[in-house]
């Protein structure tokens, strides 16, 4: 008996099964393909993706060498290209990049310019290094409040730059006389255990050459006396 109603129970499930297939067997066979379509489709584009960034890279290298070699003008093209053109991060990369050939070729206001624009549009390390570069790009001609307003996301005690900030505004002071402010300011960063090593070398240089009265200002070297006899004209001397 039990065999009996095992069939039963089998073909009443067949009926249901068949019943199920006849009303949405075309939407199952439409799902099962839109999952192989997009499956194959997401292949394509990771294809495509890897693809775009091999050429992105062969192009960076490209234009890293001709800014290495001293081609800035022809690196500046090619960087320019790379951020039209290649994916998001290499276009980022190359735009910093590009602002470097740019200062490097000599335009420093159209490097300071990009240097900015990357800065004030890329919240990742990539802004505070251009925000970084068009401080010391310009560390001799901006005023400190200038500079001042330009790093002043990078001075916060918790901002892992805030040290290349500080030392570009004692720069800034040293540059503008004020010796005894510099001098406190590199002081302060050669003995500041959480900054970068080389930094606190170059700060203690720095704050020794102000001490032993390097940044000083001696006057001009007045220029040579003219001999006594300038005035006579060869062939009429005095007999």
């Amino acid at each position: 008996m039990s065999d009996i109603f095992r069939e039963v129970e089998e073909d009443v499930r067949r009926e249901r099964l068949e019943k199920l297939w006849k009303q949405y067997g075309d939407y199952i066979i439409a799902g099962v393909a839109v999952i192989v379509v997009g499956v194959a489709g997401f292949k394509l584009w990771q294809h495509y993706e890897a693809a775009q960034q091999l050429k992105a890279s062969a192009a960076y290298a490209q234009a890293m060498q001709l800014s290495n070699s001293g081609k800035a003008a022809e690196a500046t093209e090619l960087f320019a290209k790379i951020v039209k053109d290649a994916p998001s991060g290499y276009a980022s990369t190359a735009k910093l990049s590009e602002a470097d050939a740019l200062l490097a070729d000599g335009k420093t206001a159209q490097a300071v310019a990009l240097y900015k624009i990357i800065a004030d549009n890329d919240s990742s390390a990539l802004g505070d290094i251009a925000r970084i570069r068009a401080a010391w790009a310009t560390a001799d001609t901006s005023s400190k409040s200038d500079l001042q307003t330009l790093l002043a996301p990078l001075t916060d005690p918790k901002s892992g730059w805030r040290f290349m900030a500080q030392e570009i505004l004692a720069y800034c002071d040293f540059r503008d006389g004020k010796l005894k402010l510099a001098q406190s300011e590199y002081e302060s960063l050669a003995n500041e255990p959480a900054a970068p090593n080389t930094l606190r070398q170059r700060a203690d240089a720095m704050s020794s050459f102000i001490r032993t009265g390097g940044g000083a200002n001696y006057g001009t070297v007045p220029p040579p006396a003219a001999p006594a006899n300038a005035s006579v004209q060869k062939g009429n001397t005095p007999k």
